[in-house]
């Protein structure tokens, strides 16, 4: 009974904090800059702990998860101006964001968890490279369709629904005024919380642990009555509604871009989810999180960067110098160096601290 309020009182706690938030962070961090930054750095954390259920916990090898992270944008975007719309009001308020932003976050988890189960069954037979190139395929032909379907086709049929999406230029909310943004630090802090909590709970708990077993040995878990067909695909389901969170959150994030782009969902995106979990510590939440963190600030270093005025003088001499570009080279470096000094990551499967329940005393004989 105590423990219950305990947990109640923690909760109460972590609700109170993201109310503070929400309230105070433009003051907290008066630069719109720098509160984007932070604000796309929790939903990259979303987007590690999701990707480190296939890629750490399960084993399977996605390099696809942008895929499931537009779905996600895509489906919330939708949602999110529609409601807004509805409501007949051009400020983004707080209070609104309570009839918005659930609806949007569930729409968004359910449809990209049905692509993840569409996705999930070959890797009922495939592994390791094939099973890569089946992810990578899912997310290449869903960012391409939506590319290459021009906006504002007037016959019926598929062609005209996803040419609603807006196209290569993105979609803007059914009026073309924007997507509605009311993703606040509460929404946005309160999802890193449900998140890590979640992904906490699912590596500790029995499901966690018979994933892991069969991550080591399928045929050995197999043979203790572990099924590979409903894990397999459970985590393949479980990791796509966590990226369709993440990207609900990032198409609804307030200060961020009022249009989703179907650019935005490409390579670089899976490879800097990749990035996030293997840096961590593949397995690793506490990995996940530091890989979200870390990756998002780098992003925004080489950013500064660009603006000293060593780099500017560069640039007028190499007019095709571009740093941002060598951001792929910085990560492979980096990734190199960490597979020779520690080939697990930097936290392995570990976690920076873990509480247990204290063992009962055994009666004396």
């Amino acid at each position: 009974m105590m423990a219950w309020y305990k947990r109640a009182g923690v909760s109460v706690a972590l609700l109170g904090v993201c109310i503070v938030l929400e309230l105070t962070f433009h003051l907290i961090v008066p630069d719109t800059a720098y509160r984007n930054l932070i604000q796309l750095a929790l939903v990259n954390v979303v987007v590690a702990l999701s990707l480190n259920v296939i890629n750490g916990m399960a084993g399977q090898f996605s390099i696809g998860h942008a895929g499931f992270i537009g779905v996600g944008a895509y489906t919330a975007a939708i949602i999110a101006s529609n409601i807004h719309k509805s409501l007949g009001e051009r400020a983004e308020t707080f209070q609104n964001s309570f009839l918005v932003m659930p609806p949007a976050i569930i729409a968004a988890a359910l449809v990209a968890g049905a692509f993840g189960f569409l996705v999930g069954l070959p890797s009922l037979r495939l592994k390791g490279d094939y099973l890569a190139i089946v992810t990578l395929g899912f997310a290449e032909i869903f960012r391409l369709v939506i590319m290459t379907s021009p906006p504002g086709v007037e016959t019926g049929g598929i062609r005209a629904t996803i040419g609603q999406l807006g196209g290569p230029q993105g979609y803007s909310g059914p009026d073309r005024y924007g997507v509605a943004q009311y993703a606040g630090p509460f929404w946005l802090f309160g999802g890193v919380i449900v998140a890590t909590i979640i992904a906490w709970r699912l590596k500790f708990c029995g499901w966690g642990r018979a994933l892991r077993a069969l991550r080591e040995d399928e045929i050995a878990a197999a043979a203790v009555g572990v099924d590979p067909t409903r894990y397999k695909v459970t985590s393949f389901v479980i990791a796509a509604m966590g990226a369709g969170v993440a990207g609900a959150m990032w198409a609804c994030m307030r200060d961020g871009n009022p249009s989703v782009q179907p650019d935005q969902f490409n390579f670089a995106l899976s490879f800097d989810a990749i990035t996030m979990v293997i840096l961590g510590g593949s397995g690793s939440v506490s990995g996940a999180i530091m890989g979200g963190l870390f990756v998002t600030i780098t992003v925004k270093m080489i950013e500064q960067l660009q603006r000293l005025d060593v780099i500017e003088a560069w640039k007028v001499q190499h007019p095709d110098f571009d740093l941002n570009a060598l951001r792929m080279v910085v990560y492979a470096v980096v990734l190199i160096i960490l597979m020779i000094m520690r080939p697990a990551g930097v936290f392995g499967e570990n976690e920076v601290t873990r509480f247990r329940k204290r063992e009962p005393a055994q009666a004396k004989a």
